[in-house]
């Protein structure tokens, strides 16, 4: 071999590493939000070295509320569009909030949520190997002894995961909704488990991008005014929603309530001083 064809040959060799070590980086910059310097999932991102001040924060909202009813229109349900959108492959269901963090879900897994639940017995692995032996329809089966899927309008409880920062750059407060989930009402008839249980987390980026970006179902209904509807996305960037602070980031990852014991009239007072807390903080930044 001579000298020239060495040459061609480190070459080649060193720009099929560093073209690897650069997929490598992308591949680890997807897993780390921040591994950027930006959170992935953030509809308007902006740079970590430009945050000042950052909270985490959890909100719920009642769908049933009248402040919120123009997201729960008739056939045109927030929660409708979500369980739509899973069903088509368009938009990625997530096991909680934390997104990537935790586990996608499966159709198979999403559809078993949104079942409604049973006191029937449920059948073991072994039974539903020796069913399939013999040659018998497991699938039909279960979805008959299941019972039926909730409906988009019994699923009226929502929470929204969001990153409430200070922009030293541009001098401004934002809110950034990060997730979406929903769940199944602790208070509705057909849930005998009594307690609230999530269906699925959703990337807020993903559903502005996938979901609601002209669709003339993923509406805000003006009730007022048939010409002034809105885009869901409009709606939530103009914060035209209802809703009230159940956690903000702290070292146990403790719901507001759970701190106070359980005790719902504190977690009240609590979510509200939480609200004037974050408020008073951004009126004496601009006392200095």
């Amino acid at each position: 071999m001579n000298k020239l064809s060495v040459i061609v040959s480190v070459f080649c060799a060193f720009v099929v590493s560093q073209a690897f070590a650069q997929e490598q980086s992308a591949v680890k910059q997807w897993e780390d939000p921040y591994a950027t310097g930006y959170n992935k999932y953030a509809v308007r991102p902006i740079h970590q070295s430009d945050i000042m001040y950052i909270k985490t924060l959890v909100r719920a909202i009642d769908l049933r509320e009248k402040q919120n009813l123009p997201m729960f229109s008739k056939n045109r349900e927030i929660t409708r569009l979500l369980i739509e959108g899973v069903k088509s492959g368009t938009i990625t269901p997530y096991a909680n909030d934390s997104l990537d963090n935790g586990n996608k879900l499966t159709i198979d897994e999403f559809n078993k949520l949104m079942l409604i639940p049973s006191d029937q017995a449920q059948l073991t692995p072994e039974e539903i190997e020796m069913m399939r032996a013999n040659g018998e329809d497991v699938d039909a089966i279960m979805a008959a002894s299941s019972g039926n899927s909730f409906f988009p309008m019994d699923l009226y409880q929502l929470e929204i995961k969001e990153e409430w920062l200070f922009d030293k750059q541009r001098s401004r407060q934002y809110f950034d909704i990060i997730a979406i989930t929903m769940f199944v009402p602790s208070d509705h008839p057909s849930n005998i488990k009594g307690i609230q249980y999530p269906v699925a987390s959703f990337s807020y980026k993903e559903l502005c991008d996938k979901l609601f970006k002209d669709n003339p179902k993923a509406i805000w209904f003006n009730p007022e005014n048939d010409k002034e509807h809105k885009n869901l996305s409009d709606a939530f960037d103009l914060r035209l929603f209802s809703s009230y602070i159940i956690k903000v980031s702290n070292p146990k990852d403790a719901y507001i309530t759970d701190i106070y014991g359980g005790d719902q009239k504190k977690g009240i007072m609590a979510s509200q001083w939480a609200a004037f807390t974050l408020l008073e903080y951004e009126h004496n930044l601009w006392e200095f």
